[in-house]
């Protein structure tokens, strides 16, 4: 049977497209909201015996998650056969460690969450860290698409003699990945936070100002204080207002225009979260990557 593929509220876009790239259905996910807060789904299409697959990113995700969670659990009374969740930006990997004593870690505690609703995940570039894939995380199945190639070939589209800049080491990740395949040089910075708002950033050493335009990536930008020192930082030693590229545009209120006043000339993201600075398109990779997986999971019952 075809796939039936509902999108969580705002992501319809998505649906459609991983319906078309699977050849299944896309249908509504009703999400009804009592005055109270509490909510109840309703699943407007026949969920026997399919795979049903729930798409939509998880930020600001306190509003998100119980429905998704009531949806993957009405798709299994329903008969589903299985259920997967596409989720762009997937939420909660910050914390993966206890910081402090008595703290939770709400990395693995979101996961074992999803887990437990659904056979498999597809994701964009989770925000890993001590924690090395999701896997280590995850009990079921997961599958991760790659920006690097996207952010690449943007900038070598549209800018002229890069150099691709990190904000912290923990971008150097995907920094090198996408200076490799943009074919331009790299550096990243170094960071001290102190404090949710505050950090304190330095250049490396012997990075000076060279007449190449500064491209900064992260993965996710929230309150936009470290890119914005990082923009600070560049402006200072001389280097021309820094592009910045972001992958999950999580965006707290004023982070945007925290960055343009930092002195940055431009910010694009990936549309992993719909955002005004979204330019570059994920949903083609993310569908292609569920049509793999279905067919990869299709292979391996055949008798």
């Amino acid at each position: 049977m075809t796939v039936l593929v509902l999108p969580l509220p705002g992501a319809e876009a998505l649906a459609v497209r991983v319906s078309a790239a699977v050849g299944g259905e896309a249908a509504e996910l009703e999400v009804h909201r009592f005055p109270d807060g509490e909510v109840r789904v309703r699943i407007a299409g026949a969920a026997a015996g399919r795979t049903v697959v729930l798409a939509g990113s998880l930020d600001r995700p306190e509003g998100k998650i119980l429905p998704l969670l009531f949806a993957a659990a009405t798709a299994r009374d329903l008969g589903a056969a299985e259920v997967g969740l596409v989720v762009p930006y997937l939420s909660y990997l910050r914390q993966d460690i206890a910081f402090r004593p008595g703290e939770g870690v709400s990395a693995r505690h979101f996961a074992r969450l999803l887990s437990a609703a659904a056979d498999w995940v597809v994701t964009v570039d989770p925000h890993l860290h001590r924690i090395p894939e999701l896997g280590r995380l995850f009990t079921c199945r997961t599958e991760v698409v790659h920006t690097a190639p996207l952010l690449a070939q943007w900038i070598r589209t549209r800018v002229r003699d890069p150099l691709v800049v990190g904000p912290d080491e923990e971008s150097r990740q995907w920094v090198e990945e996408v200076a490799r395949a943009a074919k331009a040089p790299w550096a990243v910075l170094a960071k001290r936070r102190r404090g949710d708002r505050v950090v304190v950033m330095a250049l490396p050493a012997g990075l000076t100002a060279s007449g190449r335009r500064p491209v900064l990536v992260d993965d996710i930008v929230a309150s936009g204080t470290t890119m914005a020192a990082a923009v600070r930082l560049l402006r200072r030693a001389g280097f021309a207002e820094p592009l910045c590229l972001v992958v999950h545009p999580v965006f707290a209120p004023g982070a945007l225009e925290g960055l343009r006043d930092a002195g940055a000339s431009e910010v694009v993201s990936c549309d992993t979260i719909p955002h005004p600075s979204n330019r570059i398109e994920v949903g083609g990779v993310v569908a292609e990557a569920v049509a793999g997986l279905l067919e990869r999971r299709a292979a391996a019952m055949a008798p």
